[in-house]
């Protein structure tokens, strides 16, 4: 998923944080410098609903405008299918830990 923040501000003359973070402020929403700032920089990691209606609002686009999909990034993530040994046995199960943990046995 791409953010796409600094672009649909562009398309609407906000070319500063600043400028953005002032006219989130006069639509309601009171954003520290700090979260402007990695708003306008980089990808979220996370946002609050609430605060991305009061972007969409600002910025007179929707929520499909902000987030690009990027289907090649997820062909990407996909991990191999597993390779079973022709010498018997069970298939060894490596834990893997974060977004990418492996299914319980069946």
């Amino acid at each position: 998923m791409r953010w796409n923040l600094r672009m649909k501000a562009a398309e609407r003359g906000v070319w500063k944080s600043t400028e953005m973070r002032r006219r989130l402020a006069e639509a309601g929403l009171e954003i520290s410098a700090g979260k402007m700032s990695a708003l306008w920089t980089g990808t979220p990691t996370t946002i609050r609903l609430d605060d991305l209606d009061v972007i969409c609002y600002v910025l007179e686009c929707t929520p499909a405008d902000l987030l690009i999909c990027e289907p090649g990034q997820v062909q990407a993530r996909k991990p191999e299918p597993a390779r079973h040994s022709s010498a018997g046995g069970g298939a060894s199960v490596t834990p893997r830990l974060g977004r990418n943990r492996t299914l319980p046995p069946a």
